[in-house]
Order: structure tokens, then sequence, then C-alpha cells
């Protein structure tokens, strides 16, 4: 099973500036993001607090829908899923 994953801006230079990767084997966002990691060191620190738990300004969508009205990090993939990973944007 392999998922291709969008890579946001300013976590490319973790991926080698790429702005897509693939990620074989994952049945969850959690696996995927423990697996990007693996592959590409320092994902996991970027997109997850201290508990384990997706930081807030960090936005997964899988086949578009945000995981925050899925599962969250239990939200099941499906081989070929595209995933989506969106900072939040702020501003005044």
């Amino acid at each position: 099973m392999a998922n291709a994953v969008k890579i946001p801006t300013p976590l490319r230079p973790l991926a080698g500036g790429k702005a897509e990767v693939t990620v074989e084997g994952a049945d969850t966002i959690e696996d995927l993001i423990t697996k990007l990691d693996e592959a590409h060191g320092g994902f996991k620190d970027r997109m997850c607090d201290e508990d384990g738990e997706l930081r807030r300004f960090i936005n997964i969508y899988v086949r578009g829908e945000d995981i925050r009205f899925m599962d969250g990090l239990a939200t099941s993939l499906s081989d070929g899923d595209e995933v989506s990973i969106v900072p939040a944007v702020s501003g005044g």
C-alpha cells in the first residue's frame, strides 16, 4: 500500500526539498507520520506535540477531508489515498 504525501514548503527541507513523497505500508495517519519520520527525520517533532497529538497549527487532509472531522490520527488510509499536510495560516 502506498500513499502520496503533499509536503508544505516549510517542511520540504526535511524531505530533501521534495513537494511530494511516497509512504509505503501506513494503515493510519499515525502510522504515516511515524514512517515519514523514519524516512525523513524530524517530521514527527514538527507535526506532533509531546503527548503525540497533532499540533493545533498542522492540518492533515485525506481524500480532501480534514482528519480532525474523521478519526484524527487513527484515520484509516487506503492504497492510493493522497494525504496533504497543510500548516494553518493566520494573519491580522
